[in-house]
């Protein structure tokens, strides 16, 4: 398999994480969005990060779709978002928090990084950061009921997806999300970044 695209991205993180933590090898393209565009394009023609080309030769592309495979191939007992039920959207609730909080303060990104200075729109950057901020309020909520991970009582794709998410927030948008506020998210991601699979897939790597 290979991996296209680079730890920075919090979806291209979490696929890599997981690949690690099931134990699957991959190959890896690093190419950026911002520089290798028609590289990208040659296999996703939306130009997005991430795709997983299989062995077969078949192109996965967005993270989720990917996750939903690689769930799959690992099977149920080792899946790390349940087959059905409850359990299974209790942690599809949390992953879809931890992707809309990343999501916006990727957009926050946009707004205050590519933007000229005096094309900003400080009132639409302070609804990004809100978005994104309620998103990790509930992340963290969950984590200060005395709970080591976010659901099940074990690692899942929720954890996977916050510590990408925390990551991304600390690499990009440094200070503007502070630990102090989510101390508990801090927490999960500071414990998650010492196994392998998280380590291994830091997005300061591809810094």
């Amino acid at each position: 398999m290979i991996l296209v695209g680079r730890y920075r991205s919090p979806f291209v993180r979490r696929v890599a994480a997981t690949l690690k933590l099931y134990g699957i090898p991959y190959e890896r393209r690093v190419l950026s969005t911002v520089t290798d565009g028609a590289a990208i394009r040659a296999v996703n023609p939306l130009g997005r990060v991430p795709a997983l080309i299989l062995d077969s030769g078949e192109t996965l592309i967005d993270s989720a779709a990917i996750l939903d495979y690689l769930d799959e191939a690992a099977g149920p007992a080792r899946a790390l978002v349940p087959a059905r039920g409850a359990e299974r959207r209790e942690v599809l609730k949390l992953v879809a928090l931890a992707i809309g909080a990343v999501e916006k303060a990727v957009a926050l990104g946009y707004e205050l990084q590519r933007r000229p200075q005096q094309l900003i729109y400080p009132e639409w950057a302070e609804k990004l950061r809100g978005q994104a901020s309620a998103g990790l309020s509930v992340l963290d909520k969950v984590l200060r009921q005395d709970k080591q991970w976010l659901a099940l009582g074990r690692l899942t794709q929720a954890d996977v997806s916050a510590v990408a998410t925390w990551d991304f927030l600390g690499n990009m948008l440094a200070g503007t999300f502070a630990p102090a506020e989510f101390p508990r998210l801090a927490q999960l991601a500071e414990r998650a970044n010492h196994m392998p699979a998280f380590a291994e897939t830091h997005p300061r790597l591809d810094s």
